[in-house]
């Protein structure tokens, strides 16, 4: 009897190890756009993209700990599905550049590389109106993320008098991206905190994605994030100031118009103050 439950117990034990090796096999070798869970098993779900993810897009965990805020930040991965950036880009004609180059997949990891506080805010609701309003801008600044570059290239926008972002010989720095960062004095200190060099280099943000989500969420970070409490308009205001002078009105009504959209889809409401 004691010899039976001697092979048993070792007949187990080899399951377990099997088991072991199955799940250490299939440890982060998930196709894209697929997480890789704590086991090693791959998927979209929370089991996957939750708690221990290791590679892939993983969600955003709420901010935690140093007081305030109170930890309600949503997953970013979560509210904006690939459904939902599809439903964006699909509004693009057929042939627009960047339908062979923003993915959901490179805001993904821009985010998750350099801005993981990104629409982590005080209620799961003021996150889901961050994403709503970022994407929203991209959307109109873009055309439906039609462009990768402004249309109009005549302009170097190039600001003498920053003198410690000077510009290149030759590089000019009109828009790009997905908010179609411009100016030497954006693309200097952008390059300085996402690591390429803005100034001689200014047109890696146009054939890197991941770099080029990165600028704009470099730009939201230090120009519109800290403003999303006055309201939708005071974003439009942080991103194009002369619109909110009178200079075109139409516009206004485009970005708020989107921004609607978006937040019906995530289920929020819209907040005060929308137009600047």
């Amino acid at each position: 009897m004691a010899g039976l439950t001697m092979q048993l117990l070792i007949a187990a034990g080899t399951l377990l190890l099997a088991a072991s090796t199955l799940a250490h096999a299939q440890n982060c070798g998930c196709a894209q756009g697929l997480c890789c869970s704590k086991y090693g098993y791959c998927g979209t779900t929370a089991p996957y993209c939750g708690d221990g993810c290791q590679s892939g897009p993983c969600y955003n965990q709420p901010p935690s700990g140093g007081g305030g805020g109170g930890g309600g930040g949503v997953s970013v991965a979560g509210v904006v599905t690939q459904q939902f950036f599809n439903s964006i880009i699909n509004q693009a004609s057929a042939g627009c550049e960047g339908k062979g180059f923003y993915t959901r997949q490179a805001f993904l990891d821009a985010v998750n590389q350099k801005y993981p506080n990104f629409a982590q805010d005080s209620t799961a609701d003021d996150s889901k109106r961050e994403i709503a309003a970022f994407f929203a801008h991209a959307t109109h600044e873009t055309g439906y993320f039609c462009y990768i570059e402004q249309v109009e290239k005549s302009l170097s926008f190039c600001d003498t008098s920053y003198m410690q972002y000077p510009c290149a010989p030759g590089k000019k720095y009109y828009g790009r991206g997905p908010l179609q960062i411009s100016w030497n004095f954006n693309y200097g200190p952008a390059g300085e905190d996402i690591g390429f060099d803005g100034l001689n280099s200014p047109e890696i943000v146009s054939s890197d994605v991941v770099i080029s989500f990165k600028t704009a969420l470099w730009f939201w970070m230090n120009n519109v994030h800290n403003v999303l409490n006055q309201g939708f308009g005071a974003t439009i205001h942080a991103i194009n100031s002369l619109e909110c002078a009178g200079g075109d009105t139409a516009a206004v009504n485009d970005r708020v118009k989107i921004y609607n959209n978006y937040c019906n889809q995530f289920g929020v409401s819209l907040g005060d103050n929308l137009v600047c």
